[in-house]
C-alpha cells in the first residue's frame, strides 16, 4: 500500500503533464479537476494514495451527480483521473490502476452542425468586404477549404506551406504530423496573404504587431463575418464540419476524410454521416434501380 501523499503525487503528475507539450487548456482542466479530488478526500481525512480504492472513488463519481455536475463534466472529470492513476501505476507509485473497471455516464452524442454551401458563400462574401479582405478569406480558405482546427490555423507557419505542391504540414494532436492539401482557391488566397504582409515573424497569419493571431481572435474574426452575413452561431469549428459534410456528400472516402481532419478513431469521423439525410434520400433516388417508377412517353406507368 503507497503511504505517498496523495497532493505530491498530484504536482508531480502535473509537473509531468506540462513537460509533456500538453496545451495550457488541458493542463488547467486536470490541475482544476484533481484539486477538487483531492479536496474531496481531505474531507474524508485520506491523505495517502494507497487509502484510494475503486469503491471510493464511485463514491466520489455518485457524489458529482449529487452535487448538480452534468454528465459531460463528470465524464471530465472521470478521464482526468485515469490519466492520473495511469500515470501513477506507469511509474510505479501503485501496483494496479484502481479506475480500470470504472464506468463512465454515458452521454448521447450531439451531431455537429454543417452549413449549406449557399451559407459558405456568404461567408467569403462577407469576408471579400471586411476590414482585411485578404486575410479573412485566407482563413475562411483554410478552415472550410483545409478542414483544419482553429489552433492548427493559428499556429500555422510559412515554413509548413508548400505552395508549389499545395500541401500544408500540419502538427495536431498529441503533437502529430499530418500533411493536409489545399485547392486552388486557398492557393490564391495565400499568394495574395504573404505579398500583402509586413511582418515576417514566420507564422501565416500574423496580427497588426506581427505577433501571430490568437485562437480568441480568428474566433471573433469568424463569428463577426457570420454575423454580418445574417448567419447564426457560425464557429470555426463549424466551418471544420462542413467541411467534412460536404467532402462525404461529394463521395470522398471517410478513410480520406479522417486522415484529413486528423481524426484517430474513424468513429469520431463516421458522425459526420448522420449529417446530411437529405443528401442520402437524393443518392437513394437517383442511384437505386427500384427507387423510381419508370414513366412511358405518355406520362403512363
Amino acid at each position: 500500500m503507497s503511504k505517498e501523499k496523495i497532493v505530491d503525487a498530484v504536482a508531480s503528475f502535473l509537473e509531468y503533464i506540462k513537460n509533456k507539450s500538453a496545451s495550457s487548456h488541458t493542463f488547467i482542466n486536470y490541475a482544476v479537476d484533481l484539486k477538487q479530488f483531492s479536496d474531496y478526500l481531505e474531507e474524508q481525512k485520506l491523505e495517502c494514495l494507497g487509502d484510494v480504492d475503486t469503491p471510493r472513488l464511485r463514491a466520489y463519481l455518485r457524489g458529482l451527480f449529487g452535487w448538480g455536475y452534468s454528465k459531460a463534466s463528470i465524464a471530465r472529470k472521470l478521464s482526468a483521473l485515469r490519466s492520473f492513476f495511469s500515470y501513477l501505476k506507469e511509474t510505479g507509485v501503485l501496483e494496479r490502476d484502481v479506475t480500470r473497471t470504472l464506468q463512465g455516464p454515458s452521454i448521447p452524442r450531439s451531431i455537429p452542425r454543417a452549413l449549406s454551401t449557399e451559407a459558405v458563400n456568404v461567408l467569403f462574401e462577407m469576408a471579400s468586404h471586411s476590414e482585411d479582405p485578404v486575410r479573412d478569406t485566407a482563413i475562411l480558405e483554410i478552415l472550410y477549404g483545409c478542414g483544419l482546427r482553429i489552433s492548427e490555423l493559428a499556429g500555422l507557419k510559412w515554413d509548413d506551406v508548400d505552395m508549389e505542391e499545395r500541401w500544408l504540414i500540419i502538427l495536431g494532436k498529441g503533437s502529430k504530423e499530418r500533411r493536409v492539401p489545399f485547392g486552388s482557391y486557398a492557393q490564391k488566397a495565400l499568394e495574395q496573404l504573404r505579398i500583402k504582409r509586413t511582418w515576417d515573424n514566420g507564422f501565416v497569419f500574423a496580427g497588426r504587431k506581427g505577433k501571430p493571431l490568437t485562437v480568441r481572435t480568428v474566433h471573433r474574426i469568424v463569428t463577426t463575418l457570420a454575423s454580418r452575413g445574417g448567419l447564426d452561431g457560425v464557429t470555426p469549428h463549424v466551418l471544420r464540419h462542413s467541411c467534412a459534410t460536404h467532402l462525404l456528400e461529394r463521395g470522398a472516402s471517410l478513410k480520406f476524410v479522417q486522415e484529413l481532419l486528423g481524426h484517430e478513431n474513424m468513429a469520431t469521423t463516421q458522425i459526420y454521416l448522420t449529417i446530411s439525410a437529405s443528401w442520402m434520400k437524393e443518392s437513394y433516388m437517383a442511384n437505386h434501380p427500384r427507387a423510381n417508377l419508370e414513366m412511358g412517353d405518355d406520362g403512363s406507368v
